[in-house]
């Protein structure tokens, strides 16, 4: 009987090259400089809103 808990696993196969017609994700979106301001400009009203009701209020 042959022993068959060594098979070897096939190779995957090589990833395609990436085109300039494929769509880009989302971590390309949040590199870009004008989205990351918003975000920056909208999480520090928030923190400032949750400092205003922490400490003010």
């Amino acid at each position: 009987m042959p022993d068959t808990s060594r098979e070897t696993l096939p190779a995957a196969p090589a990833p395609a090259p990436a085109t300039a017609d494929e769509p880009r994700g989302c971590l390309f979106a949040l590199s870009q400089p004008p989205l990351m301001i918003f975000l920056g400009v909208i999480g520090c009203l928030l923190l400032m809103a949750a400092v205003h009701d922490l400490f003010v209020l």
